[in-house]
């Protein structure tokens, strides 16, 4: 029998060792093949765990700069106060003088001075603190990433990118455009990093003496005894915006217009300094490209639309007293004479530059054009490849 069994074997021998090596390749490819299925679903798995992290670490960023804008705005509006100090030329004016004329002059220039200012300046912090608390939170999310293993650390960089020192640095800049007219930077911060010169007329400076001039331009010759309606007070404030929007490009008062000068001055640089050299210069090209135009042009026309429904409340006929032909809520229902609509527009400084949620700050923190561009900015700084430009 077991002869019988050897000659069969002896026999099929050469069909034995195919099929046995047909057996074993098809075992090991569905062990090959199991394995790879295996690294493809855990590199599946971590790249969906990864962008699930990086989503929740972006929306909490958003959530940080939506609070930062509120925090900022009470010291924007004292600023922006101090510099145009209407309630004076009010305290002067109630002693009855002889030149009231001439104050209720400078009060008509200063009230809608300080408005336009106010929406202009709280558009561009909108703007200013989306590019920077990006640009940092894409580094953060760099230097905290868990897939980054410490050799690619060690090849790359040997220090977080954005270490707390500089993060402090870079968003004291801000201070360009809250600037009440004390020196910026401080001396110290000054000593520190030399290439930020001393600015002793910042961005919020410059843009009160350009918004002051288009206003002077567009309704210093206008009465004060002269009625406008709303759609009339809508056309001074397109005339005002169109000659502010006529000079310097408006991120230039956002932040400081410093030629780089790291090649003449590098030598004595910390580490730190030229790190914040960097953010300062990615933020500015951010500033300069024309989405971030487009951007703050989006909010500035909402910023304007918002300003004029706050207005439109002033402007309101009551319904018995409508006329026939003419709708209650029509633009040129009614019309004001300027004298009173100078403390109504003196007033929307507290609503501009609410540190509250009003629907003027809700509406450019939940403006979709500066949502996509946020998206952008956080999208290229929190890229491993940036690390190699």
């Amino acid at each position: 029998m077991f002869s019988s069994v050897w000659n069969f074997i002896k026999r099929h021998k050469k069909k034995f060792i195919f099929t046995g090596a047909v057996v074993g390749g098809v075992y090991l490819l569905g062990k090959y093949a199991q394995k790879k299925i295996k690294e493809v679903q855990e590199k599946e798995a971590s790249e969906y765990i990864a962008q699930a992290r990086r989503q929740f670490h972006f929306e909490s960023n958003q959530r940080t700069c939506n609070m930062t804008v509120l925090s900022m705005l009470p010291p924007l509006r004292e600023a922006i106060v101090t510099q145009l100090n209407s309630e004076s030329l009010t305290v002067m004016l109630k002693t009855k003088p002889a030149n009231k004329l001439e104050i209720w002059e400078d009060l008509k220039i200063i009230s809608f001075t300080r408005t336009v200012v106010a929406v202009y300046s709280t558009c561009m912090l909108v703007v200013l603190l989306r590019v920077q608390l990006n640009i940092i939170g894409g580094y953060l999310y760099l230097d905290n990433s868990v897939g980054k293993s410490a050799a690619v650390r060690r090849a790359s960089y040997q220090s977080p990118l954005t270490p707390p020192d500089v993060q402090q640095q870079y968003l004291s800049s801000i201070q360009h455009l809250l600037g009440d007219g004390r020196e910026y930077p401080p001396r110290s911060l000054s000593f520190v990093c030399p290439l930020i010169h001393p600015c002793v007329s910042p961005g919020l400076t410059e843009l009160i003496s350009r918004v002051k001039t288009a206003v002077q331009s567009s309704l210093g010759g206008v009465s004060l005894k002269q009625s406008l309606s709303l759609l009339e007070l809508e056309q001074q404030l397109i005339w005002i915006r169109a000659e502010v929007d006529s000079g310097r490009p408006l991120s230039s008062y956002m932040l400081a217009d410093d030629e780089d000068v790291l090649a003449d001055q590098a030598c004595g640089l910390t580490e730190n300094d030229l790190v914040t050299i960097r953010l300062l210069n990615e933020t500015r090209d951010m500033l300069d490209s024309p989405d971030l135009s487009k951007v703050l042009s989006a909010c500035l026309n909402r910023g304007f639309s918002r300003l004029l429904d706050n207005l439109a409340e002033f402007f309101r006929l009551p319904v018995s007293d409508s006329a026939p032909n003419c709708a209650p809520d029509s633009l040129s229902a009614v019309s004001l004479p300027l004298a009173k609509i100078i403390p109504i527009i003196n007033g929307q400084i507290n609503s501009v530059c609410s540190e509250t949620p009003s629907h003027f700050v809700q509406d450019l923190l939940l403006n979709d054009q500066v949502k996509e561009f946020a998206a952008i900015v956080y999208e290229t700084f929190s890229t491993p490849q940036e690390l190699q430009k």
